[in-house]
């Protein structure tokens, strides 16, 4: 061993002797040493003690935590009650467990099966077949984005569901003029089967249809006395319209609640809350002024679809329209769900119009233009002009004024004021005069409605009465006289009397 200290002697005990020196420099590393040492197995005892009481504590909760848990449920997940949850779910909240607590309420969702949805605002139309047929190339070049087509609805008295006459045809025409599509239904549901079954019908109406915008539900006149709904209180009726929604969501779209503005607000028909925090809302509110005039709507609250006016014009379409603001688009147009494509449709040209059934034989008081539609403006085309004497099988009746016909096959259209049931053929010509017409003298200035037939006789039954001229809504004619009894009309032109029929004449 070294020797630490100045002098090599002890004393007999081996005590240093008091007149000797400690040597400290050769000591200082022994004394460092020795300090370590001490101080290494004062850590390792601390740690040793933490280890234990931090077990002890771990014993303790797992122990509390089990014997407060109570039994499982039916798949064998543990289950709480609600005051057990608060003490012991960390993530446990008024607000149904959401994350990020800290940072305020979170955004409701919203269920969309869309993943092309866009935040641009985009122009729509909602229609049916009280719109009659469409022009839907004419409603694409006046710059609309998209149709939201209602495709069926439910009796409010029957409960019996029933398609739109011209859904099919709507659908198909306005996707092949590149606007998007969406549809409505008009729901008398009375309970959560009923709106099932309704969404369930939607959906297989419209599976080999290109859909691209959400599918609504429409309710509306619950609170006549005629309607089968109107004992239901505002929260079934808001039970009865998610079911419906959920149920759209779940066959792969997305749902849209339908409500006018004041039905909305202060949850004045429906549980206004219960329905925005899952589903697109789409407003009907109409301000004097109509967008973009008028930025947006004055409804305060959740808005994803503003139907701003229902007195919308739109080229293509023969009336009156709803047009509507949606503040959400979509990059592309979808394919349908089934992967099919529905078969070619037609328009129901009597949709908006109501024909009751006759069985009876008519002929043309004096002639008649046969038409494909009940119309007369443009969108009708002639097929064929019925002279009297001849006769044709009447179908149908409308209180507007028109008649359903069968002619050579196919169905026709007649101004019924324009027909008679007398089959006689009637005389027009006297051997004395050539005409047994007599006119009354007058001088108008008159302009055929649309086009119009000018003949050398007042008669289309008389072999030698010819069609001289044909004229046009625009070419002015001077008439000269008239007859209310046989509804002719003698007119002067290029110099020479003609006869044309009175009632396709317009007085200027």
């Amino acid at each position: 061993m070294h020797n630490f200290f100045e002098s090599g002697n002890d004393d007999e005990l081996g005590y240093i002797d008091d007149n000797e020196h400690i040597n400290w420099k050769r000591l200082l590393p022994v004394i460092v040493i020795i300090s370590i040492a001490i101080i290494a197995i004062i850590i390792t005892s601390i740690i040793i003690l933490g280890h234990k009481d931090k077990k002890s504590n771990a014993d303790v909760s797992i122990s509390e935590e089990t014997s407060s848990v109570s039994p499982t449920d039916a798949d064998g997940n543990n289950t709480l009650a609600s005051d057990e949850e608060k003490e012991q779910d960390p993530q446990y909240s008024e607000d149904d467990g959401s994350m990020n607590q800290g940072a305020g309420n979170g955004a409701s969702v919203v269920l969309s099966n869309n993943s092309n949805e866009t935040s641009d605002v985009t122009i729509g139309i909602d229609v049916s077949k009280f719109q009659g047929t469409i022009d839907w190339t004419q409603v694409a070049s006046s710059g609309v984005d998209f149709a939201m087509i209602r495709v069926g609805y439910r009796a409010q008295k029957t409960g019996v569901i029933y398609a739109d006459t011209n859904a099919r045809y709507n659908m198909q025409q306005a996707a092949a003029n590149g606007i998007k599509v969406g549809a409505y239904f008009f729901s008398s549901a009375v309970n959560e089967s009923e709106a099932i079954e309704e969404a369930d019908w939607v959906a297989e109406f419209i599976a080999d249809y290109s859909i691209t915008y959400p599918v609504a539900f429409d309710c509306e006149g619950f609170n006549t006395s005629e309607s089968r709904q109107k004992s239901m209180t505002k929260a079934e009726r808001t039970t009865v319209a998610k079911a419906f929604l959920q149920e759209i969501y779940d066959k792969g779209y997305t749902p849209m609640f339908y409500a006018a503005s004041s039905e909305l607000t202060n949850n004045s028909q429906w549980n206004t809350a219960s329905l925005e925090g899952s589903f697109k809302m789409w407003v009907a509110q109409y301000p004097s002024t109509p967008y973009p005039s008028t930025a947006s709507t004055s409804y305060t609250g959740i808005c994803s679809m503003w139907q701003y006016t229902n007195q919308g014009t739109v080229s293509g379409i023969n009336s009156n329209v709803d047009i509507n603001v949606a503040y959400f688009g979509y990059s592309e147009s979808n394919s349908s769900l089934s992967g099919e494509t529905a078969a070619a449709a037609s328009p129901d040209v009597e949709a908006n119009m109501s024909f009751s059934s006759v069985n009876d034989t008519v002929t043309a008081k004096d002639e008649v233009r046969l038409r494909d539609k009940p119309s007369q403006d443009t969108d009708s085309s002639v097929i064929a002009t019925l002279v009297n004497g001849e006769t044709v099988a009447r179908t149908g009746t409308s209180s507007s004024g028109w008649s359903r016909l069968t002619y050579n096959g196919q169905t026709v259209y007649a101004v019924t004021s324009y027909l008679t049931t007398d089959l006689t053929p009637k005389a027009t010509e006297s051997t004395t005069t050539g005409f047994n017409t007599k006119f009354t003298d007058c001088n108008d200035t008159v302009t055929p409605k649309e086009e119009l037939n000018l003949r050398s006789k007042p008669s289309v039954t008389d072999e030698d009465s010819v069609v001289v001229a044909t004229v046009k809504n625009g070419e002015m004619l001077t008439r000269t006289g008239y007859n209310t009894e046989q509804g002719w009309s003698r007119v002067v032109y290029n110099g020479q009397t003609l006869y044309c029929i009175t009632s396709f004449l317009s007085i200027q």
